[in-house]
């Protein structure tokens, strides 16, 4: 591919160092068009004893702490609900003046039982990207809604329905954030109606390793241009997690050196290739468990560097591990309530 050479030779910057960005308003940063514009990350700040699921969500002091980390490194992050922790969010950036803008998501539960949750989300992700004119560059209706494999999947006419919805109710540009399983479909009807498609990838849940990562996530992305030329695509989520478990994975797949390494190579790709990437996540959040859905963070529960970060975090050294190791399995997260 044309730019390897680029995004290789641009690997040298990367590690050096990154770029403090000074706020600005969500308008100068227009995600339809196809182009690099800043480090990206995905934000969910749930510490210990907190969930989404049970409603127990971060306080404003440690978004605060969290966004504070944040802005040093990054311009763009990405939420994902039309909830308090997003409300939360927007309204200590605002009041903080703090240098990011913001993805904002809207979550989506295609299972019957969950009308009533949906349309809160839908209310308050509404209301928050108006409220947050400044601040809001998209909105996000769904996330991995459309992929086969979802368990909170939608029909792509009631995720059409949605999407519309929330066009006729706000300013930015709008787009649903799926799997390149969904994507890559050249007939995935969402296409024509999002703004700009947002995209994820991981080459781990493909049982892929280290050494063919960058080319499966170049490959996975070309598949979904291919499908729909002339659409912009931002990579919503991509990451390498520094701990895993389980068979989907190549053995030991999750390692914090290789976790770096990706990081390095995937930033360095985006640049030179004018794509915009998510990457998943900031923070590990414990109420996703001890496996490998719990150790995808460039910190450590704890706010801690992890090895990708410590050059760019010498306030945020570790004095002991961020990441389990393989001899000595994590401790199994407590059920809520013990």
């Amino acid at each position: 591919m044309r730019t390897t050479c680029l995004w290789v030779c641009a690997l040298a910057a990367v590690a050096l160092g990154a770029v403090c960005w000074s706020a600005g308003p969500a308008a100068a940063i227009d995600l339809t068009v196809q182009k690099w514009h800043g480090n990206a990350i995905c934000y969910s700040g749930y510490r210990a004893s907190q969930s989404p699921q049970l409603n127990r969500f971060p306080t404003q002091a440690q978004i605060l702490e969290d966004l504070r980390i944040l802005e040093k490194n990054w311009k763009l992050i990405r939420l994902y609900g039309g909830d308090q922790h997003s409300a939360d969010v927007l309204e200590v950036i605002q009041r903080e003046r703090i240098g990011l803008t913001v993805m904002l998501g809207i979550w989506l539960d295609g299972r019957a039982g969950h009308e009533a949750e949906n349309a809160a989300q839908m209310a308050t992700g509404i209301r928050l990207a108006n409220t947050y004119k400044d601040i809001v560059l998209a909105v996000s209706v769904g996330n991995e809604i459309l992929v086969s494999w979802s368990d909170h999947k939608l029909t792509e006419e009631r995720a059409l329905e949605y999407v519309q919805q929330v066009r006729k109710a706000v300013s930015c540009p709008v787009t649903v954030a799926d799997d390149v399983l969904y994507w890559r479909q050249p007939e995935a009807k969402l296409a024509s109606a999002v703004d700009f498609i947002t995209m994820h990838a991981y080459p781990m849940w493909g049982r892929e390793d280290i050494d063919t990562a960058m080319q499966s996530t170049i490959k996975h992305y070309e598949s979904v241009r291919q499908a729909h030329p002339g659409k912009a695509i931002v990579l919503g989520e991509a990451g390498w997690a520094s701990y895993t478990e389980g068979k989907q994975h190549v053995a030991r797949a999750g390692d914090e050196r290789k976790q770096k390494r990706y990081y390095e190579e995937l930033t360095a790709w985006a640049k030179a290739s004018n794509v915009t990437v998510f990457w998943f996540e900031a923070f590990d959040e414990p109420w996703k468990g001890s496996g490998t859905e719990g150790h995808w963070g460039l910190f450590s529960e704890g706010r801690k560097a992890k090895l990708a970060m410590q050059p760019l975090y010498p306030d945020l050294m570790p004095a002991g591990p961020t990441s389990p190791g393989y001899d000595t399995p994590p401790a199994p997260v407590a059920k809520e309530g013990q």
